[in-house]
């Protein structure tokens, strides 16, 4: 079987792997050169870096692949849309990779970053935000009270540098985080806020919502953009090594 896998989640690069290792072709694209440093060096698979639109996921769907697999992020709507339409358009078996949820009590829910900035007004304090960079900008009248926390490369750091947001506020870390490490966190910059996305588990949504409550932090999520169907990291595993 030769697998192309869109990933640069953790439990993408997991899936790739662990596919590999079960004697499968696996192509992994990820969009940056920080997604395939992460990857393990694993016999059988091949890395593609950089962002591709539609076309080109059909010019690189043409190659001769089993079946096509979108483990791309959650709120990648974008992303996995145009998967969906490439793998149609050529005839290639589609599946996805789906991140479980997970429930936690006294969220304060979001339906977008926009709204989660705007709800901000009412929530007074100081704010750890743990969104990822691509949101920084919606967050911008609230820099000098909001510590974000990115991952530890130039582009993101540049990024929160570029939209103002202060260097002693910026946290470049690789995750996952502990419910302990988020808690210190919080209680070193007296975070009265802690926003999020609905990650799951592999995504460390838990930790996040547990620490928050220890340090005595309000939990904003910003709910997920679309309803998926698909299948957990080890069903996909299972259908796709099972002859």
């Amino acid at each position: 079987m030769s697998v192309l896998l869109f990933g640069g989640t953790a439990e993408g690069h997991n899936l790739a792997c662990r596919l590999a290792r079960a004697g499968c072709r696996v192509t992994c694209c990820v969009a940056t050169d920080y997604g395939r440093e992460l990857l393990e060096p694993t016999l059988g698979l091949t890395v593609l870096t950089g962002r591709m639109d539609q076309n080109a996921m059909e010019k690189e769907m043409a190659g001769g692949y089993t079946c096509v697999v979108d483990a791309t992020h959650p709120y990648a709507a974008q992303a996995s849309e145009n998967i969906r339409a490439a793998a149609k358009a050529v005839g290639l078996p589609y599946e996805r990779l789906l991140r479980p949820r997970e429930e936690a009590e006294g969220v304060l829910w979001a339906d977008s970053p926009a709204e989660a900035a705007q709800m901000l007004a009412d929530l007074p304090g100081n704010v750890l935000l743990t969104t990822g960079s691509k949101d920084l900008a919606v967050f911008t009248a609230y820099k000098d009270r909001l510590w974000v926390r990115v991952l530890p490369s130039l582009d993101s750091l540049k990024h929160a540098l570029d939209l103002g947001y202060p260097a002693s506020h910026v946290i470049c870390m690789q995750g996952p985080f502990s419910v302990e490490m988020n808690a210190a966190t919080l209680r070193s910059m007296d975070g009265k806020v802690l926003v999020t996305k609905d990650t799951g588990k592999a995504g460390g949504f838990l930790e996040k919502a547990e620490a928050a409550a220890k340090a005595g932090a309000k939990l904003l999520v910003i709910r997920r953009p679309t309803e998926e169907t698909g299948l957990d990291l080890e069903t996909l595993l299972q259908k796709l090594t099972t002859p």
